[in-house]
């Protein structure tokens, strides 16, 4: 099993950067990758960015690339979302998961971290 938990989140002002991590324990050998997801009240849960875990290859939606970044210290067994240019859109509940080997989707997720961004 795999267990993550986000953490950075917070209140910022519109324009601001943030940085949130996810550390992963566990049988951290199994994680094949891992995203960023988010999700905000009446939304469907929407995916950031992904990185390979050996590797490091990431992809972006075009909603957010150029202004988020995903990356990854292994060492650590943690991954990071850097978020530039913060809009108050960006508001939601961060969550980071993982897709370990074999698996269809992403089946570990962490607890979520609040980010508010003000006008």
């Amino acid at each position: 099993q795999v267990q993550l938990v986000e953490s950075g989140g917070g209140l910022v002002q519109a324009g601001s950067s943030l940085r949130l991590s996810c550390a992963a324990s566990g049988r951290t050998s199994s994680i094949y990758a891992m995203g960023w997801f988010r999700q905000s009240p009446g939304k469907e849960r929407e995916l950031l960015a992904r990185i390979r875990w050996s590797g490091g290859s990431t992809y972006y939606p075009n909603s957010v690339k150029g202004r988020f970044a995903i990356s990854r210290d292994n060492a650590k067994n943690t991954v990071y979302l850097q978020m530039n240019s913060l809009r108050p859109e960006d508001t939601a509940v961060y969550y980071c998961a993982a897709t370990r080997f074999g698996a269809a989707e992403y089946d570990c997720w962490g607890q979520g971290t609040q980010v508010t961004v003000s006008s």
